[in-house]
């Protein structure tokens, strides 16, 4: 075989192009962040890992930070999807689809603790930007189920944000308490069930009093 032959060889056994260079890096560096956290993540390596050069991943990513960014704005979108999703499938029961919702999310942040915490250490790291466009587009889906269950009143009144804040503080200290060990993985379905029951017996009878 010629050299050029064998070039030309080497060259259609690379398993990424440059059409989805981009995708590639992406999920490559999502593994490692789920694997070895964010701390773990090298342009470099990154290159290493997908086999291309070390300098290709700065035809779309300039820097490290720009790439983090990237993975936190596509950890969003994703979750955002994975709330949706949850929601659709409990059908129109406003109770079911509470429990679908806090279930997915605490799947969502027990899987992937490493890149929930990249996600939000981005969105916090500045006042604006694509990331909160992000975070906002994902917690729609949990706005909206409180405006549902104001209007059927289930859930007490006032502002919707307020409320949807105790209810993740709720649902992300089921997740906290799992991804540190206190809670099993086979308790967690229960514990998810137990608090958003809790939750939702308690914003009854704050509305029943109003």
């Amino acid at each position: 075989m010629t050299t050029s032959v064998r070039y030309a060889a080497h060259v259609s056994e690379r398993p990424y192009h440059h059409g989805n260079l981009r995708t590639a890096l992406m999920e490559q560096a999502e593994r490692t962040v789920r694997e070895h956290g964010a701390q773990a993540l090298s342009l470099r390596e990154l290159a290493r890992e997908v086999g291309v050069s070390h300098g290709a991943p700065r035809r779309h990513f300039p820097d490290r930070q720009a790439l983090l960014d990237a993975l936190a704005e596509a950890g969003f979108a994703r979750l955002g999807a994975e709330l949706r999703r949850a929601v659709e499938e409990a059908g129109e029961d406003f109770a079911a689809r509470m429990h679908a919702t806090a279930a997915a999310y605490v799947r969502f942040a027990t899987r992937d603790a490493a890149l929930l915490e990249l996600m939000f250490a981005g969105k916090h790291r500045e006042a604006s930007g694509p990331l909160h466009v992000a975070a906002d587009r994902a917690f729609a889906v949990v706005l909206e189920l409180i405006h549902q269950g104001q209007a059927e009143d289930l859930l007490e009144r006032g502002e919707p944000e307020r409320i949807g804040r105790v209810l993740f503080a709720t649902i992300q200290g089921v997740a906290t308490l799992a991804t540190a060990g206190v809670v099993q993985p086979d308790q967690l379905d229960e514990l998810v069930q137990d608090a958003i029951a809790h939750f939702l017996r308690g914003s009854r009878a704050a509305a029943s009093a109003v």
